[in-house]
């Protein structure tokens, strides 16, 4: 499958939104209430909180057939070289194409001086947890996350550069 990565543009926002949402509606059925996912989804990526996102953090995105199939977000650097990985989203369609391995990567690189990812993904979310270990993230920490008076099993994840 041919795709691209480039850095996102705020004209994107829509698509990313649209990405987003149907990520977390596939990969957290059965394990998040739909009600808190759009709670969540509403807070985290409307538009003022994306404008944020895109003015304070490395966001990519996946281009395959003309539209946006994908895309990550980045914290800064810290000091110590530290990155949070805060959110890494395919359509699931596109998943199991090397697309998510792209962003991974052109973001570690386009990250200078990093020496540290860190992530939290939940622990029934196999297809996340797979990922990064397949990527050689170390689970350092599982913890009880109170998400919108839901429950979740929280893993998290360290790959070292």
């Amino acid at each position: 499958m041919n795709f691209i990565i480039r850095e996102m543009l705020i004209e994107d926002t829509k698509q990313v939104q649209d990405v987003a949402k149907k990520s977390w509606n596939a990969t957290y059925e059965g394990i998040i209430p739909n009600n808190i996912q759009e709670n969540f989804l509403k807070g985290a990526y409307n538009d003022e909180m994306m404008q944020k996102s895109l003015s304070h953090s490395l966001l990519l995105v996946a281009e395959a057939e003309n539209k946006i199939v994908g895309f990550v977000n980045f914290s800064p650097v810290n000091e110590q070289g530290q990155t949070e990985l805060s959110a890494i989203y395919l359509y699931p369609k596109y998943q199991g194409h090397g697309i998510g391995s792209a962003l991974l990567d052109k973001g570690i690189a386009m990250l200078g001086n990093l020496k540290e990812v860190h992530l939290n993904v939940e622990k029934d979310n196999t297809i996340g947890t797979n990922f990064y270990k397949a990527k050689g993230f170390k689970i350092v920490d599982e913890y009880d996350d109170n998400f919108d008076d839901h429950i979740l099993k929280t893993v998290r994840m360290l790959l070292k550069i």
